[in-house]
């Protein structure tokens, strides 16, 4: 009866072993690819003549941010004034006040009106686009309404897009580290860029988009966003629409977007519980899907499935420590059940190992160490997250943003 009790305590444990052993290879592999030389981009199956530069429509959608809109959509449009194209700006504005409606439009800035009873990011983009021509633009940029364009970041765009892709995505990168929540919101994009876009990249797979500081050709941005939904990860939505029609998604590890970092432990947990119902969503969605797709040599949607049954790394970290303390007081109370307490360390190391490779050496400093010393109320939001993953269902969840002055406040050097 006692091995039988010992074999049915082991059994979690071993799953739990092996579902961890997956999250932290997997890990391990695209960060160590990030550092592989950096591979010629495969071409596009139909190149596009590169005549003159794509006519850009920076598309910027604004969810009741007035002061904030008012700061960014300016610097903006100075970045699409410096383009060596036709480049326009446009907010898509829900519920701004009249004031700021006026005051954009008097600035040269295009504005699109809509509303929703329950508003998302895919359906007011999908809106803007229906409202404008169809055929005014050659290609789309998406921002966040926090996000400031560093100077090239167009050209770079457009030349990518000459070169025939159809998505591409840009370097997103933290605007501020003024909080150690701002800091570790700042190492996490990074951790993000260098894994699920360059070490991706330098294996031959398409990037991960983020939701902002990407480029679409512009008729195909009209029919990816097509029947899009209430969803709140619109760009999850896209990865998977793209994978599934194997288009490559370009990633410019030069051109630069800054992005406005969580300062509070509450925005923190905010944010994460919008991101994990999207990941859970569409694991749900596509995960059968997923199979499929394999067995048609579709490989970069089934490693899209795989990034989405992934464990969040600070999750991930906070479960391995947890098992690591369990097994070890069950050993010392004379208890062996599960994998013993090496395995556990082992993949604690290897988890910090490969955050550590995909972390840029310019966020190694006191700013992160003094930011390491919040892990534990940042766990602590996460685990919050988890348990208001069903708000996240049937509510809007946007991030707060501050307004600051123009990009002078970027918290990194990205030349």
């Amino acid at each position: 009866m006692n091995k039988i009790l010992l074999l049915l305590a082991s059994l979690p444990l071993y799953v739990a072993a092996a579902y961890a052993v997956f999250n932290v290879v997997y890990l391990l592999v695209f960060a160590l690819a990030g550092h592989l030389p950096a591979r010629r981009r495969p071409v596009p199956a139909v190149p596009a003549p590169a005549v003159t530069p794509p006519r850009l429509c920076v598309l910027l959608p604004a969810y009741r941010a007035d002061a904030v809109v008012l700061e960014t959509a300016p610097l903006a449009l100075a970045q699409a004034r410096a383009y060596a194209g036709e480049a326009e700006v446009c907010v898509v504005a829900d519920s701004l006040r009249p004031a700021t409606l006026a005051a954009l439009r008097a600035g040269g800035v295009t504005v699109v009106e809509v509303a929703f009873e329950r508003s998302t990011k895919g359906q007011a983009l999908s809106a803007a686009l229906r409202t404008l021509p169809p055929t005014a633009f050659d290609a789309a940029v998406v921002l966040d309404v926090d996000n400031v364009l560093v100077p090239g970041f167009l050209d770079q765009v457009a030349a990518a897009l000459a070169a025939g892709y159809r998505v591409v995505q840009g370097h997103r990168t933290a605007k501020n580290l003024d909080s150690p929540f701002a800091v570790l919101d700042a190492c996490n994009e990074e951790i993000n860029n260098h894994i699920f876009r360059l070490g991706h990249a330098r294996l031959g797979l398409p990037a991960s988009l983020i939701g902002s500081g990407m480029a679409f050709d512009y008729a195909y941005l009209r029919h990816l966003l097509r029947d899009i939904g209430q969803t709140s990860g619109e760009d999850k939505e896209l990865d998977f629409r793209i994978l599934r029609e194997r288009q490559p998604i370009a990633y410019l590890p030069t051109a630069y977007v800054l992005d406005e970092k969580t300062g509070s432990a509450a925005a923190f947990s905010t944010q994460r519980t919008r991101w994990l119902a999207a990941q859970w969503e569409f694991l749900g969605k596509y995960g059968r899907e997923g199979l499929h797709q394999l067995g048609r040599g579709n490989h970069a949607f089934t490693d899209k499935i795989i990034q989405s049954a992934l464990l969040p790394r600070l999750l991930l970290l906070g479960l391995l420590g947890a098992l690591l303390l369990l097994t070890a007081g069950l050993r010392a109370a004379g208890l062996a059940p599960g994998p013993p307490p090496l395995l556990w360390a082992g993949l604690l190391l290897g988890t910090g190992l490969a955050l550590l490779l995909a972390l840029p050496a310019r966020l190694y400093g006191r700013p992160v160490a003094r930011a390491v010393l919040h892990l534990p109320r940042a766990l602590g939001a996460m685990v919050l997250a988890l348990l208001r993953l069903k708000r996240a269902r049937h509510s809007f969840l946007p991030t707060p943003h501050a307004v600051r002055t123009g990009s002078a406040g970027a918290a990194v050097p990205v030349r």
